[in-house]
């Protein structure tokens, strides 16, 4: 069964090809209607179950149309039409889904769920999003700076704030595709050891630095992410907010990185917290290119997953 489940998990010559495969789609549709479907329709007569535990508004529009494009059909569900674990045991409800559809995605909370569904799927399954890690968005951020600066092996990414879900995934794709990251935040918010550890036995520098403005220098892309979940309490946002301030990437921090260094952040975004807005409108950011690659990026991995 194949299954994309973490960047790190994934063969990294499959890797490549996914990027190379959305990026050969996205020339593909140049100049074409947005909502038009694709010329070949490789997921003509599939069904694609896309489940949300958590709410979501680039996954679940970029999963839904990316399917339409490719002339599959979508079932959406919700966590509360699922209640994933609460009665039927994910097991069953992974049995039961893979008698009615060809493909499942799923953005949830708890990474047990994803791989329980994974472990018991007869159908392949697509980690849509965990609190631990966040595959899809990667894909799609490797591809933007690719399609901007070239390949990514050897280029030097700097992760500001928190060490949170995307930057796991950053660090699993650091190992696979050949670059080196600086994550730059409080102690409190480093990102898992285990996740560092797996970067550096893959052969790439990991480097932990305090201070952004030296963490920075040299970099070819900085990347940031929202500072608070809409799940916060108003106390844990007001600490999370004193802790991360320093870590803001604004114009000044932006001088230290390269001329030519890209910014890039998952969105949504609280503008003038995480990053200014000089520099998410500036001319480092390919914000809005990153997000329409989400589009691209999981068409390529759905393929991939169905071999199609």
């Amino acid at each position: 069964m194949t299954h994309f489940l973490d960047i790190h998990k994934t063969d990294p010559v499959a890797l490549r090809g996914i990027i190379d495969n959305a990026q050969a789609m996205k020339t593909a549709r140049a100049g074409r209607t947005r909502g038009a479907t694709d010329d070949e329709q490789p997921l003509a007569g599939h069904m694609v179950a896309l489940i949300f535990e958590k709410p979501s508004t680039r996954t679940r529009v970029s999963f839904d149309v990316g399917v339409r494009q490719m002339g599959g059909e979508t079932m959406l569900l919700s966590g509360a039409d699922m209640q994933l674990g609460h009665g039927e045991t994910i097991a069953d409800t992974a049995r039961v889904l893979s008698r009615y559809v060809d493909l499942i995605m799923i953005r949830t909370f708890d990474e047990s769920v994803l791989l329980d569904m994974a472990e018991y799927a007869d159908v392949p399954v697509i980690n849509g999003l965990t609190d631990r890690t966040h595959p899809c968005q990667i894909m799609a951020d490797v591809m933007t700076y690719e399609e901007h600066r070239g390949p990514i092996a050897g280029k030097k990414v700097v992760w500001c704030g928190d060490g949170n879900n995307v930057c796991a995934s950053f660090l699993h794709a650091a190992g696979q595709f050949g670059f080196d990251l600086t994550f730059t935040g409080p102690m409190q918010l480093d990102p898992e050891g285990e996740f560092v550890g797996l970067a550096r036995k893959s052969g790439s520098r990991i480097v932990i630095e305090r201070d952004p403005v030296k963490a920075v220098e040299g970099a070819d892309l900085v990347v940031a992410d929202t500072w608070v979940s809409m799940h916060d309490s108003q106390s844990t946002k007001e600490r999370r907010h004193n802790m991360l301030r320093p870590y803001q990437v604004n114009q000044e921090l932006m001088r230290h990185a390269k001329a030519d260094a890209l910014f890039m952040h998952c969105l949504p975004a609280h503008r003038e917290d995480e990053a200014t807005s000089a520099v998410m409108d500036g001319p480092h950011s390919v914000i809005f290119d990153e997000a329409e690659n989400r589009l691209h990026a999981q068409k390529a991995v759905m393929r991939w997953c169905l071999g199609v």
